[in-house]
């Protein structure tokens, strides 16, 4: 099975830190060259300098702030335009906090929708002629098991990420013919800061301990644990290799079997 990503380069977004910095440093072990993408240059200076380089490869990052979609698109661009085409895009930003659909603002809703799908889609059209030109291409967008089932208490999130799942499979139509294909990994949970989060917000929110709500979660989950950023890193990196080319356009739950749907 050809794994090897040796002379490919990838564009890794939200890679600073969590499921982002955990699938860049997959890709890179794969003989990719990486290139980090988040708000933090700090923090991408230190993850940059942490990727391995089986192949001597080069790494690099550019910071921008998903919440300025214009800004993100700058920053691709240019880098791709100075001879820097990239044949791996993951697409990956942090979630919208959680609460009740009925309590979210519009402007929630509109920042979320940029954060996501508005920057998903102008770096999905930065990077696209490249791959159109390299007859190889890979997106993989991580988004959400509740593309298949919403879950409770995250209702711009389960909006959301919906859009993007819909956006991925349409795109994945129209480029097939290029040898590109569009992939969304749903991650289900998993032991990183946005998880920490949700639980410390439905702890206060619902007057249990964070053990009590982390038992509740885990009680729901068949595998009886959290993922690790490691094991939604090897289904992206699986997706990127040159064995999935025959796959396309479709949504792989990472969850320890959490969804109660195919």
């Amino acid at each position: 099975m050809n794994l090897n990503l040796q002379n490919y380069t990838a564009l890794v977004c939200g890679s600073s830190q969590g499921i982002g910095k955990a699938a860049a440093t997959e890709l890179a072990a794969m003989g990719a060259r990486v290139v980090l993408l988040a708000r933090s240059e700090e923090a991408l200076k230190s993850t940059c300098s942490s990727l391995p380089t089986p192949n001597g490869q080069q790494h690099h990052y550019l910071a921008a702030d998903f919440s300025n979609p214009a800004q993100v698109a700058s920053v691709v661009s240019t880098f791709v335009n100075t001879g820097n085409p990239i044949h791996i895009l993951v697409n990956n930003t942090g979630g919208p906090p959680g609460g009740p659909i009925v309590n979210a603002t519009t402007e929630a809703f509109l920042n979320t929708f940029n954060q996501h799908l508005i920057c998903n889609h102008l770096i999905a059209q930065a990077v696209l002629p490249g791959m159109k030109e390299a007859g190889f291409g890979r997106i993989i967008n991580i988004i959400s098991t509740s593309v298949k089932q919403p879950l409770k208490g995250l209702g711009v999130s389960n909006t959301i990420r919906a859009a993007v799942a819909n956006w991925s499979k349409t795109l994945s139509i129209e480029v097939a013919p290029f040898g590109i294909t569009v992939n969304n990994v749903l991650p289900g949970a998993t032991a990183t800061q946005r998880l920490s989060s949700i639980i410390e917000n439905k702890s206060q929110k619902q007057n249990h301990t964070i053990d009590e709500v982390e038992q509740e979660m885990l009680a729901e989950i068949p595998a009886g644990r959290f993922g690790k950023p490691e094991e939604i890193a090897a289904a992206v990196a699986f997706l990127a290799s040159p064995a999935a080319a025959y796959i396309n356009g479709i949504n792989i739950p990472v969850d320890g079997g959490r969804t109660g749907c195919l």
